[in-house]
């Protein structure tokens, strides 16, 4: 007999761990839209995002003092990546950019360990037991991380719409030629969507160092990011909000319901086929805009 419960348990669980693979793509996102750029250094910024809070608590530094100390370092950070990589290398073909990326995300993590050392950290926010909810098992960790994110989100929703740094982002993610005509500074309108990418991975960092310890294979979780973005789509919010929902149930419920006819771990790379599926489907995503270029 099919126990309802049981499947409810797993699938909330799915649906608020989803929600923290939506933290890692909205970074890509925000930089995706704004400059075309696949910025593979997220998964970098977001561990030493961690590991610069969790070093400077651990030398004394108390919490609200090493958070805001970590948030200007990401927002220092970020400018500087805008202004050092990616401002001299625009126009240039889209892989150059990506390899830039990529080799920059080498560069953070060994400034890193240059500064902070190799070790692992624990990283312990105080949130880290369950409650009941009608028999169903809720992780207060992740019911807390989905309301970050949730409020995360809402900023950013009320920042695009409402700000005219908010407006020129939108402005210049639809159509950068018409942003230039219209004279809006599009380094400006770049330095500040690095900056925003900081922020999130800041708070990407702690999330995921309170979930799994902040050691250096915490940068890899940008891995899990690729197949929420290409479920939602590369240029949308709320698709990468909406993809990390699907990666994560996918995930829970195909471990638990169709794991064990393989012997177990396929939560590891499930999204992976899902997201093929996809692309063989709908290229651009649930919610990405199609591509149409006159020939």
């Amino acid at each position: 007999m099919f126990d309802y419960q049981f499947f409810i348990e797993v699938l909330i669980g799915g649906l608020l761990s989803g929600v923290m693979y939506s933290l890692v793509a909205i970074g890509f996102v925000l930089i995706y839209k704004a400059s075309g750029v696949l910025n593979f250094a997220q998964g970098a910024m977001l561990l030493f995002a961690a590991l610069t809070f969790v070093s400077l608590v651990e030398r004394g530094a108390s919490l609200p003092a090493a958070l805001v100390a970590t948030l200007a370092t990401m927002i220092v950070l970020g400018l500087a990546i805008e202004r050092t990589v990616l401002r001299p290398l625009v126009n240039q073909p889209p892989i150059t950019l990506f390899m830039a990326t990529l080799g920059l995300s080498y560069v953070i993590e060994g400034a890193a360990q240059l500064l902070w050392g190799t070790q692992v950290h624990g990283l312990d926010i105080g949130i880290s037991d369950t409650f009941e909810v009608a028999g169903v098992l809720i992780s207060r960790f992740d019911l807390f991380a989905a309301a970050v994110a949730g409020s995360l989100v809402a900023v950013f929703a009320l920042f695009f719409r409402y700000t005219r740094t908010g407006l020129s982002f939108r402005a210049v993610a639809d159509d950068q030629f018409a942003a230039l005509a219209v004279g809006l500074r599009l380094p400006r309108v770049w330095a500040a969507v690095w900056t925003v990418a900081g922020i999130v991975a800041l708070v990407g960092g702690l999330l995921w160092g309170a979930r799994l310890g902040v050691q250096f294979s915490l940068s890899l979780v940008v891995l899990k990011a690729l197949p929420v973005l290409v479920l939602g789509g590369f240029d949308s919010i709320l698709g990468a909000i909406v993809g990390g929902l699907v990666v994560g149930a996918i995930e829970k419920l195909a471990e638990v319901y169709v794991g064990p006819s393989f012997g177990g771990g396929i939560e590891t790379w499930v999204a992976y086929v899902a997201a093929l599926a996809l692309l063989l489907i709908r290229p651009s995503g649930l919610f990405g805009k199609k591509l149409v270029e006159r020939v």
